[in-house]
């Protein structure tokens, strides 16, 4: 089995299909634990608080290790075995140092980037391969190979099936079409 996480600042959709193409489970799950800020370089471009980059990077490295726990504790109640993840990609060249992370262009974007590396890296810890999509042409591209497939787990699982569920079910096509066993794209 293959999951498609469509992702957001602190939470995700999960959709997880079969290698025949059919979606089995679907859920939102928490990429951060309760009380953990959800954005703590971006939230800081809109808040009062003036924070040193030292107190920043601190702050970053404990949401990111709220993350990798919540994100640990998501993906092992998901149904198995699965194989690979497939996330939207990232720009191999994003910064790592959070000084640069929280100037313009970078701020916007520092938290999501975060939240994908924290879900790539729990998926290669347990094995699974890692693909990546570009959110802007994964759904064209699976109905191209699939057919108009997307809206059809609505009619088994009805409502929540929105954008975000059919997004990352389309990943998981992509990653059954395209993956060569054993790659990672990413």
């Amino acid at each position: 089995m293959r999951v498609g996480i469509a992702h957001h600042f602190g939470w995700a959709v999960a959709v997880v299909a079969s290698s025949s193409e059919q979606v089995v489970d679907r859920r939102r799950i928490d990429l951060v634990e309760p009380g953990v800020p959800v954005a703590p370089v971006h939230g800081l471009s809109h808040s009062s608080a003036v924070l040193s980059d030292d107190e920043v990077v601190a702050l970053v490295a404990r949401v990111r290790a709220s993350s990798a726990r919540a994100v640990a504790s998501a993906l092992d109640d998901l149904p198995g075995p699965i194989v690979s993840m497939s996330l939207r990609a990232w720009p191999p060249d994003f910064p790592a140092d959070v000084a640069t992370q929280r100037k313009v262009p970078y701020e916007a974007r520092a938290d999501s980037v975060m939240y994908r590396q924290v879900l790539a890296e729990a998926a290669r810890e347990r094995g699974w391969e890692v693909h990546l999509f570009e959110a802007r042409d994964v759904q064209s591209r699976a109905v191209a190979l699939a057919g108009n497939v997307l809206d059809a787990p609505r009619a088994v699982f009805g409502a929540p099936w929105g954008k975000d569920h059919r997004m990352a079910f389309a990943a998981t096509i992509l990653a059954n079409r395209l993956a060569t066993p054993g790659q990672s794209s990413g």
